[in-house]
């Protein structure tokens, strides 16, 4: 991709993963256009980055999405990426019943649905472009299910999922469809943890951005660093070791709630 030229769109723009996308595809040369739900983060990241482009916009709303393409596409029709970036992750116990049927929902309306919509919303505008991408953000969760983090879990194995399909379909044109699979990174996803994740395992967002800005600038199809291959390697070989070695932090976030009460 000619990241130079390009004029791009990122959701979930403001703060970890986005917010240093912003920052390198912005010395790439590209115009940038951020969203976020946060008025005081964009106004922060429209401070530290002038020259980027910010709209309030909820990426879990459909009538917002359609209002972001409204308004991007009239003032910036030369848009031709947008990075679906925008994600909720959170530790979750499926036995509390204190969640309403709306509240378990979020991750499922932000990180699945959204990535769905803004596709489908932008994707006509970006077949008419020359040159075209749509980068989709899943997880190395999508290889390995996080039982503390199970509704999580659940749509970055179906962003993988969608962003495969969405591939396929569009061979035939020129909107290239890529997928940015992180590790664990660390970011605010994690600031309300009960249970704060290793951070010796945990890798920086500037050397994960460096990965996606190097992949994109050669068509690599997937942006990933090396761990993520270890871990697919790992799910293929030895999934159950995996799968428990995540869940002994769902069994200390448990065994935290007891001693609460």
């Amino acid at each position: 991709m000619d990241l130079k030229n390009s004029t791009i769109l990122i959701t979930g723009g403001t703060s970890g993963i986005g917010l240093e996308m912003v920052k390198q595809l912005t010395e790439q040369g590209a115009t940038i256009i951020v969203t976020g739900r946060n008025q005081e983060a964009l106004n922060k990241t429209k401070e530290q980055y002038p020259n980027v482009h910010t709209f309030k916009s909820d990426v879990s709303d459909p009538n917002a999405i359609k209002k972001l393409f409204s308004d991007v596409t009239q003032q910036f029709p030369d848009l031709n990426i947008i990075i679906n970036n925008a994600g909720l992750m959170r530790l979750i116990d499926l036995q509390d019943t204190s969640l309403d049927l709306e509240n378990i929902n979020r991750e499922v309306q932000t990180n699945l649905s959204g990535t769905i919509q803004m596709v489908y919303q932008f994707l006509p505008h970006l077949l008419t472009k020359k040159s075209a991408a749509i980068v989709n953000v899943s997880s190395g969760i999508a290889f390995m299910s996080y039982s503390a983090a199970p509704i999580y879990s659940a749509t970055k194995a179906g962003v993988r999922a969608y962003t495969q399909a969405l591939r396929l379909q569009l061979e035939d044109t020129n909107v290239k469809v890529f997928e940015m699979i992180p590790p664990g990174v660390k970011t605010n996803l994690q600031n309300e943890w009960q249970v704060q994740p290793n951070q010796s395992m945990m890798m920086d967002a500037d050397k994960m951005v460096n990965v996606v800005v190097k992949g994109l600038l050669n068509d690599k199809k997937e942006l990933k660093p090396f761990a993520i291959r270890l871990i697919k390697t790992a799910a293929r070989i030895m999934p159950n070791v995996l799968l428990k070695f995540g869940h002994k932090e769902f069994k200390k976030i448990k065994q935290l709630n007891k001693a609460e009460k």
